[in-house]
């Protein structure tokens, strides 16, 4: 029985697809390893997000092939649609696999099994119309599921190369994901998390696009089973006064946002072509707080992009205090070539980007602490994923509705159990602790 690794790099929908692919491989009676293990073929899902996710695709390529020289090398993804010449040339590679032919791969793989010489399956992804059918019956986790509903993005900001490697905007049909999630639902998954490329366009090319989003929200908070559904995060122009109404009234929905921002500063912003300008960000947030009570606002935020000034990421780090954000993802600006912004001057030194970030990060974890405190008279629902052993016994970790990570002193099994809790005084490492409230 032949054996196959994966190894995934980037985002969530990267490791949607790995697992797509994985079941793929297992239904032709292939065995699964772990990628630190010996194997006949290697499967690496790359990211091309920045140069450095580049090296590390080209990275995890090496020591694939340092792990077993006679190994077939197969990279797929983003890193190899962005560069396929640099591929081509890589004699690390025997087979390149673009998006959208992800769910050709055992065939491909068996394909160079035949002929044995150097294969890629490609397309142009700025002219892909079509959304590649994938689907999931089981995940790499216990408790928590993650959907991909869309693919592609029509934002083109100025530091993003993903329009160009994973094309525009495809959506899933709903029949599709609902039929996903039932037989999830079913496999004992409370929690799904949908996510995309630019999930605040599902449905764009669809009829009404407006609601698209919001009626497959509403249809999955009626499957029996599903007791949780999170967005993976979501752009800011999605949001308005009937989208979180609706939002509100599905009783399984998660009152956690990630709302994405990248910089505080209108002019920044502008550089980036963000679409949108800190007060507009403000007001969705303002409307979100109107339905819900003290949800969970985190994001990602960019420092040092071009022509940053101090002043300009002062007005960013006020803003991130104004909003009030639970939690901040701090990325220093990383030039990526083929975008408009790798050729804009005032290109910021790496001191000042680091320097940025650790205020950042700092800012980050006054903000964690601001909502915890925020939240300590909350009765907080926690789905509980994994036991960490501590000097003061058991505790059994999970995540509220909120997304705080959240432990409790129990014995035995609770995986994937929902209990309730209470945020005490203590916390340890990277959970608060909870007294069980129910």
């Amino acid at each position: 029985m032949n054996r196959v690794a994966f190894y995934t790099l980037g985002c969530k929908v990267n490791q949607y697809e790995t697992d797509a692919m994985s079941e793929l491989f297992v239904k032709r009676g292939y065995a699964l390893v772990d990628f630190q293990e010996p194997a006949d073929i290697y499967i690496i899902n790359t990211c091309t997000v920045t140069n450095m996710a580049d090296r590390k695709s080209r990275q995890m390529i090496r020591r694939a092939r340092k792990r077993n020289p006679q190994a077939i090398i197969a990279a797929v993804g983003c890193y190899v649609q962005a560069d396929p010449e640099a591929c081509a040339k890589d004699p690390m590679i025997d087979l390149t696999v673009g998006n959208n032919h992800k769910t050709q791969i055992v065939d491909l793989v068996e394909n160079y099994m035949s002929q044995h010489r150097k294969m890629d399956q490609m397309s142009d992804m700025t002219h892909c119309e079509t959304y590649e059918d994938m689907m999931i019956h089981s995940v790499t986790g216990h408790t928590r599921a993650y959907i991909k509903i869309q693919d592609g993005c029509n934002q083109f900001c100025s530091y993003c190369i993903i329009p160009f490697a994973r094309g525009r905007v495809r959506s899933r049909q709903p029949e599709d994901i609902l039929e996903e999630v039932g037989g999830l639902a079913q496999r004992g998954y409370k929690e799904i998390v949908l996510t995309g490329i630019h999930m605040s366009s599902y449905g764009k090319d669809f009829e009404q696009p407006e609601t698209a989003l919001i009626r497959l929200v509403e249809a999955l908070g009626k499957i029996p089973g599903i007791e949780r559904i999170r967005f993976g995060s979501l752009e800011p122009g999605i949001i308005d006064e009937d989208f979180v109404r609706r939002l509100k009234a599905v009783p399984f929905f998660c009152p956690h946002f990630h709302l994405s921002l990248q910089s505080g500063c209108a002019e920044t912003l502008k550089r980036m072509n963000r679409r949108y300008t800190p007060e507009e960000y403000m007001d969705k947030c303002r409307i979100i707080r109107k339905y819900f009570d003290r949800p969970a606002f985190t994001t990602d935020v960019i420092v040092g992009f071009p022509g940053e000034t101090d002043e300009e990421f002062e007005e960013t780090e006020k803003f991130l205090k104004e909003v009030a954000f639970a939690q901040l993802h701090v990325f220093k600006y990383s030039k990526r070539q083929g975008t408009k912004a790798a050729a804009m001057k005032e290109q910021i030194p790496d001191s000042i980007k680091e320097e940025r970030s650790r205020r950042l990060l700092a800012l980050s974890e006054r903000l964690q602490a601001d909502y915890r405190r925020l939240c300590q008279d909350k009765r907080l629902e926690i789905l509980l994923e994994e036991s960490v052993e501590t000097a003061d016994g058991t505790y059994w970790t999970g995540h509220s509705r909120e997304y705080l990570k959240c432990g409790i002193r129990l014995e035995g099994d609770w995986t994937n159990r929902l209990v309730y809790g209470q945020i005490s005084q203590k916390t340890y490492e990277d959970f608060v602790i909870c007294e069980r409230m129910d």
